[in-house]
């Protein structure tokens, strides 16, 4: 069996982090709670996967840069928007899972990721995880904001410009629906 290639990777990547995300953005665990503790087990890990991706992406772009490209009818100033929203979602998404961890270290008592996975040593700084937590939360929703330019701007390209940039992005199994 042949290992995929990077882009065949990151093309899964996408499509495996797109529900998940739109999943964070509407079910948080306040609304996971009430449903027990097997749901709040099953949104922790989750949470864990996503945060591994993220953690997976951020990695592979910093140790070889991005894998997009903008494609040839990008040009001046939207072929660096199309670089920008890039940049600002994997670093975006390093931050998120960056500010998960500091909710862990400053929390009064041990947090786990899927309910195995200590996320840090708990400190019990209240103030401090208040304040954390509150930062988690409106860098994940304005990610959320950018995310949803980022996709119009690839529907766009790819009605607009007829540059098949979603055909591009989806793996080959999605190309009959698009």
């Amino acid at each position: 069996m042949r290992l995929p290639t990077r882009r065949t990777a990151l093309k899964w990547l996408h499509w495996i982090m797109v529900p998940l995300f739109v999943w964070f953005l509407i079910v948080t665990p306040d609304v996971v709670v009430p449903f027990g503790p097997t749901a709040f087990q099953i949104h922790s890990t989750l949470a864990l996967v996503f945060v591994s991706l993220s953690l997976a992406w951020f990695a592979d772009m910093l140790r070889r840069g991005l894998a997009s490209r903008p494609g040839p009818k990008l040009t001046g100033r939207l072929r660096t928007l199309h670089r920008v929203m890039h940049l600002t979602l994997i670093w975006g998404l390093f931050f998120v899972a960056l500010t998960g961890f500091l909710l862990g270290l400053t929390s009064p008592i041990l947090l786990k990721a899927g309910g195995f996975l200590p996320i840090a040593p708990p400190l019990g700084l209240r103030a401090a995880n208040e304040i954390v937590g509150l930062v988690h939360i409106v860098e994940f929703y304005a990610l959320g904001v950018v995310a949803g330019g980022h996709a119009a701007f690839h529907i766009w390209r790819h009605y607009r410009l007829r540059d098949n940039a979603l055909r591009i992005m989806a793996p080959k199994k999605l190309h009959k629906f698009l």
